[in-house]
């Protein structure tokens, strides 16, 4: 006996919009498990990850501060796996973004420059991630690389060369040998909304963010082209689509967006560039991508729910001495059900007999 998957001739829409539902449910019966095992108590633990925080002012705002990069990162990384073409370097192109928007504001520290450096900072940052995501799309449509592997690999780099500016060139020479830059002038900071708080700016880029992007997909021909592409790739080579420049806009876009979201994120929260400026983004937006069904509404909600599992997260390893990474597995937990669920919206399981191959008479 095996079990197979085959295709479903019809498809539920009420299943597929209840998938993440069942897929969060899945999870959190999972954290119950895991819990019990590790001897918390679940039901203290559940609350202090996803129930404690929205009942304070100061967390329900680091749950926004948390989901906006979230969110301008799956929105881009959405119009790529709409169109069935895998951007999984996210986090790379997120540094990448950050190192490029910081060199104009570790070169205009001190000197008094003016409101231009920020919109500076925001434009070369943008830039600095499309062009770093436009790295696989050229060697996937010149030379036929997978784009998962060559992006994907391109995440260490980045890594290894923000590390190497902030212990050499960039490094403060004034901060006690600590691998950062000098804090960033006033005018190269994203500003607060609020006075006691740490939402920025940002927070509104990102909400802008969704909405064009509905619109784009939504209302323009090119939106059309990226949904045409991913649903019927043999219909788009019939109607005239370029699949090969599709591959670039679709990765300068992504790009472009999580480099915005990575210098956001260093002119904002932060404030100076330093490793470890991301626990993960780029990774995480993965996940809030297909949570949010390729959606960019659906992607704003289920951006603010992983934001929720970072404080939440935050909370339990203070007042229940559990792992932070503990997070992380919630975090992979859920998109394990959550791929699981798409699989069985178009696949249902068949299990199948094992036959026997008559045996051969004795000569």
């Amino acid at each position: 006996m095996r079990l197979m998957l085959e295709p479903r001739a019809e498809r539920s829409a009420l299943i597929a919009v209840a998938a993440p539902l069942i897929a969060i449910a899945l999870s959190l019966v999972t954290a119950v498990i895991l819990f019990a095992v590790m001897g918390k108590n679940p039901i203290v633990a559940l609350d202090v990850y996803f129930v404690a925080p929205l009942t304070d002012p100061y967390s329900l705002g680091e749950i926004a501060v948390k989901a906006t990069p979230l969110v301008m990162v799956a929105v881009g990384l959405s119009l790529c796996y709409v169109a069935n073409i895998w951007n999984i370097g996210a986090e790379g192109q997120f540094l990448a973004g950050a190192v490029a928007g910081s060199w104009i504001a570790v070169s205009t520290n001190g000197s008094g420059a003016g409101h231009w450096v920020l919109p500076a900072m925001l434009l070369l940052g943008a830039l600095g991630g499309a062009l770093y995501a436009l790295i696989p799309a050229i060697c996937k449509v010149r030379f036929g690389a997978s784009e998962i592997l060559t992006s994907l690999m391109l995440v260490y780099v980045a890594n290894l060369g923000l590390d190497y500016l902030v212990r050499g060139p960039w490094r403060d020479p004034h901060g006690l040998n600590f691998p950062m830059t000098a804090d960033f002038d006033p005018v190269a900071t994203v500003p607060t909304l609020f006075d006691g708080s740490r939402v920025h700016a940002g927070s509104i880029a990102a909400l802008v963010v969704v909405m064009l992007a509905a619109v784009f997909l939504g209302r323009t021909i090119m939106g059309f082209e990226i949904r045409l592409v991913g649903a019927a790739p043999r219909a788009a080579r019939f109607s005239g689509f370029n699949a090969e420049r599709l591959v670039l806009f679709t990765f300068a876009i992504s790009g472009a967006l999580a480099g915005l979201a990575g210098i956001v994120e260093v002119a904002g929260p932060v404030g100076h560039l330093q490793p470890g400026i991301s626990p993960g983004y780029g990774f995480t937006a993965i996940i809030v991508a297909f949570l949010g069904r390729l959606n960019p509404v659906g992607i704003l909600i289920a951006g603010l729910f992983l934001a929720l599992t970072f404080i939440g997260g935050e909370g339990a390893q203070i007042a229940m001495k559990v792992p932070l990474d503990l997070t992380k597995v919630f975090q992979g937990i859920l998109l394990f059900y959550v791929l699981a669920c798409d699989s069985l919206i178009v696949h249902r399981i068949r299990f199948v007999g094992m036959t026997r191959k008559p045996a051969h008479a004795a000569p």
